[in-house]
C-alpha cells in the first residue's frame, strides 16, 4: 500500500492511493473525481512516493479498498500531515 504525492501538474500537491504501477507510469486514484473506475495515469518523475504509511491510514485500507475508503484515509493522512 502506497500514497503519492502529485509533484507537477493542475493537481499539484495532492495526495492519491497508488492503485498500480508499471515501468513508468502510476494509477492514482482519490475517491472523488478519480476514483476506481477512472484513475488517473501519471508519469513517475511527476510523483513522489509515499512508502511509509502511519498505521491508522492501513488499518482504514486494510478492510476494503473502495473510493469512499480511499477518500477518507486520505483524508485522515492530511490531518496527520498538518499535525506534524
Amino acid at each position: 500500500m502506497e500514497f503519492a504525492k502529485s509533484l507537477s501538474g493542475h493537481d499539484k500537491n495532492q495526495y492519491y492511493f497508488v492503485l498500480e504501477k508499471d515501468a513508468e507510469n502510476f494509477l492514482l486514484v482519490n475517491g472523488t473525481n478519480r476514483t476506481l473506475e477512472k484513475p488517473k495515469k501519471k508519469n513517475e518523475k511527476h510523483v513522489q512516493i509515499i512508502k511509509k504509511l502511519p498505521i491508522e491510514i492501513e488499518e482504514i485500507l486494510a478492510v476494503e479498498q473502495t473510493n469512499l475508503t480511499i477518500k477518507k484515509a486520505i483524508k485522515e493522512y492530511e490531518k496527520l500531515m498538518i499535525q506534524n
